[in-house]
């Protein structure tokens, strides 16, 4: 036995003996990123390429980091990058012993602060570029953007190539409406009540995999301010102006150990006029019968106010959960008086028309994120899942006064006065799982689940006042209740073969709409599918094929098949009285449209980060496609609304399914720096529409062709010359969109300009600007409809000219630490540090 047991001990010892002097295959490298005066430097990239062979981690918030196995090698290169600091490059050496090992612990890596020459970083190499392409998407940089500064995400939106925002704050993407999400997810906010001074920037995503909510003709990704730095920084600013400006915000963030808070608040106030101008010619048998004129100005004030706060801790390496939360109040009033002329056939005036409209409401909006990230050992191997409750309710309330007379000024019609109350309440829960995983470096796999419920209730009414102060509720009054959910799930799968790479998912979409009217028990809606017989229409595919032509250049083709499903206020049978020759009315036999979209894109990014030059070619085929459609009102529809001084000439707007449309297009972005200071950014989108669309027996097909160009100009004047004008920047953007079709006419052409300038000082920290928006005081949206029973031609603006000037500085300490760690309590009180980069 004796005997058996030495022989074992020796055969381990001999295995022992045998591992320790055989050479292992993959070493792992491990160490810790510290500054100047030893504290951890966390979110540093850490880079150590060897054997041909590059991996990386980013340090920890106690700036540990490890590179995993490396293939051995005698020699390795560290490269280590940080905010703040300056690049960091050495040799590491291999002993024999070391090759021996599985780990290899560098030890503490020194960064050197860089604050003492941060201007002259900048100066030197600006930071990101005011427009960054990616073959998927673009990245607008909103901190380019300084004639939005004070403003909302309406201003930032009006300066995106690729996009027109309406009067009313309505965004087109190429033409057809996308989705709006804010930090990747859904919201109910409305574009103007989304703080510039907020968005740090914007995703414009035309043609979007199957990862991505299947709605829409493609997602506007508004990206909001939270940054990770390290300690306590922000930034203020204050900005005042003319109509009735004034705003101001504040931005703040902590990040120490293994906790990341931040918060953000803003105040903005706005006035202004807004006005509308309407010329018609009412036919009967493409006879001209009488006319009708109306101008309106209306004065606005708007006041909202938002405060968002958040915090991400980060439980170890692998893990961080997070929990963001906000809060929005806004309210407004306005002030309207409207000028109607009727005339008859040989424009000879009848009798004149005078509305006026006094109107206030609020607005209340809540959102709540909780949010859990995990990462796995190797790079892009991650799991995410959050959960979004949004809340939000909103008050309406207006009196409106009708009088008509004579041109002699006598009475032509009893007077008229209607009180509308409107009071409505919604709420959103959004869940999602999304798992990536990045096998090699080519082959990913990606795959998600997410399931989306709405529910809204508003009554709305309506009361007719007699000269006795009477009130007698008139059948425009709306009571509805509606729910609507989006049960989805989602598989991408991406390769390379030789030197193409593809992707290939798909996505299932099962969509719900219930709509209810409460007072006269009527119920609307879809369901998609309805059966098994309609199950292609929850299938959503998608193909991305890539090929790239030399190092800085790309060819891609891409597919997608989407769903654009109906507004609510396009589907209720609610009619809108706000203008009494336009009437609005939702049809709830709308059902959604089906678009399938494909795009040809070639990508050139220039040498020496000089630019880059974007083409595409695009297709669109919308089945279904939402379309509004007018009409001269019914004798039932006016017998109902006589005691709301509605027109017997009044237009009907309501919206239709058409048969189809077909968008074919090409779009073009250029941007190219020049002399290191001045910056352009050139955009034109040509398209071809064609509407193919029947209603009552009457053909409504259209087609025409249209384009867009966009101008964006930045220059920064670096001198060492002058204090005076060094850091001083100019922005100039200019924005033209000729006509373009409509089933029964077109939109007329538009042009708007915005200049701003900005001039840092105290090393950049403060900054103070002036901005003018719509130099020219054109920035108005104008259509011209063509019908047997009707032309009109008609105008709206928001606002006019506006003027800002905007005060913002920013602030910050790296060293602040709020949660010290109980055994190195003496050793940091014991070190104050310098202002941060802030």
């Amino acid at each position: 036995m004796k005997a058996l047991l030495l022989f074992t001990q020796l055969i381990f010892i001999s295995l022992f003996l045998s591992a320790q002097n055989s050479p292992v295959s993959t070493i792992s490298f491990s160490g810790v990123t510290v500054d100047s005066l030893g504290k951890p430097a966390p979110g540093a990239t850490v880079e150590i390429t060897g054997n041909n062979i590059r991996k990386a981690d980013v340090s920890n918030m106690d700036g540990s980091f490890s590179v995993d196995k490396l293939p051995v090698a005698k020699e390795y290169t560290l490269t280590v990058t940080a905010i703040g600091f300056g690049k960091l490059s050495k040799k590491i050496v291999l002993t024999p012993e070391d090759r021996r090992q599985t780990q290899k612990n560098i030890g503490n890596v020194t960064l050197i602060s860089q604050v003492n020459t941060l201007s002259s970083v900048v100066v030197t190499a600006s930071a990101a570029p005011a427009m960054q392409f990616g073959i998927d998407r673009k990245v607008f940089n909103v901190e380019k953007n300084i004639t939005a500064q004070g403003g909302s995400a309406v201003d930032v939106l009006r300066n995106i190539p690729s996009l027109s925002v309406d009067v009313n704050g309505n965004v087109q993407l190429r033409n057809s409406p996308p989705q709006i999400f804010i930090d990747g997810r859904p919201t109910i906010l409305t574009l103007d009540q989304i703080p510039a001074d907020d968005i740090e920037k914007v995703e414009l995503i035309t043609n979007p995999s199957a990862k991505y909510d299947a709605s829409g003709g493609g997602i506007i990704n508004i990206v909001m301010k939270k940054n990770k730095r390290t300690g306590l920084n922000g930034i203020a600013s204050m900005g005042v102006g003319s109509p009735e400006i004034l705003n101001g915000s504040l931005n703040l963030n902590y990040r120490q150990n293994d906790f990341n808070f931040f918060a953000t608040g803003n105040f903005n106030n706005s006035g202004g006029v807004r006005k509308e101008e309407t010329y018609r010619a009412n036919k009967t048998n493409d006879v001209i019968t009488d006319y009708f004129n109306q101008s309106s100005e209306n004065n606005t004030t708007r006041k909202f106010n938002s405060v968002r706060f958040g915090v991400d801790y980060f439980i170890d390496k692998n893990n961080t959960i997070s929990l963001v939360q906000s809060f929005n109040h806004g309210n407004f009033l306005n002030d309207e008086i409207q000028n109607q002329q009727y005339l008859d056939e040989h424009e000879t005036l009848n009798y004149t028309g005078l509305r006026t409209t006094n109107g206030n409401g609020t607005f209340k909006r809540s959102s709540s994120r909780l949010s859990f990230e995990t990462k796995f050992k190797r790079p892009e191997h991650n799991l995410t899942a959050d959960i979004t409750y949004n809340k939000g309710s909103r008050t309406d309330n207006s009196n409106i006064f009708n009088s008509f007379s004579y041109p002699d000024g006598s009475i032509y019609a009893p007077d008229n006065n209607v009180r509308n109350s409107g009071l409505s309440d919604d709420y959103q829960v959004i869940g999602q799982v999304d798992y990536s995983n990045k096998i090699n470096e080519s082959k990913r796999i990606e795959l998600g689940i997410r399931s989306y419920y709405n529910n809204s209730t508003s009554n709305f009414a309506t009361y007719a006042i007699d000269e006795a102060d009477n009130e007698t509720k008139l059948p425009l009054s709306n009571n509805y209740k509606y729910t609507e959910k989006v049960n989805a799930g989602y598989f991408n799968y991406a390769n390379k073969w030789r030197s193409l790479t593809y992707q290939v998912g798909l996505r299932v979409e099962l969509s719900d709409f219930d709509g209810y009217l409460v007072d006269s028990n009527y119920h609307f809606g879809y369901k998609f599918p309805d059966g098994f017989k309609d199950l292609a229409y929850a299938i959503f595919p998608s193909v991305f094929i890539t090929q790239p032509l030399s190092e800085n250049q790309d060819l891609q083709i891409n597919y997608s098949k989407r769903i654009r499903r109906p507004r609510f206020w396009e589907v209720n049978p609610f009619v809108d009285i706000t203008d009494p020759m336009n009437i609005r009315v939702g049809n709830p036999a709308l059902k959604p449209e089906y678009i399938n979209s494909f795009e040809l894109n070639y990508f050139n990014r220039f040498n020496e980060n000089s630019g880059s030059f974007l083409a595409s070619v695009y297709f669109h085929n919308n089945v279904g496609d939402v379309t509004q459609y007018s009409d001269t009102i019914t004798p039932a529809l006016y017998e109902k609304l006589n005691n709301a001084a509605i027109s017997p000439d009044a237009i009907v707007n309501t919206f239709i399914n058409a048969g189809y449309t077909n968008r074919m297009g090409a779009e073009f972005t250029l941007q190219k720096k020049f002399w290191k200071n001045l910056d352009l950014m050139l955009n034109l989108d040509m398209q071809y529409r064609d509407t193919k669309a029947t209603v009552n027996e009457i053909d409504l097909s259209n087609s025409g062709f249209n384009f867009e160009t966009n101008l964006i100009a930045n220059y920064r004047i670096v001198t060492k010359q002058s204090d005076l004008f060094n850091n001083l920047s100019f922005q100039l953007t200019a924005d033209y969109e000729g006509p373009a079709v409509i089933p029964q006419g077109k939109t007329k052409q538009r042009f708007a300009s915005d200049f701003a300038m900005r001039k840092e000082f105290l090393k950049r920290k403060a900054s103070i600007s002036f901005s003018i928006n719509d130099i020219f005081n054109t920035r108005k949206f104008g259509t011209i409809y063509d019908t047997d029973a009707f032309y009109q031609d008609s105008y709206r603006r928001w606002n006019v000219r506006s003027f800002r000037v905007t005060f913002s500085y920013k602030f910050g300490k790296t060293d602040i630490n709020l949660f010290k760690r109980k055994n190195n309590i003496e050793n940091n009180d014991d070190n104050e540090g310098g202002p941060g980069e802030g």
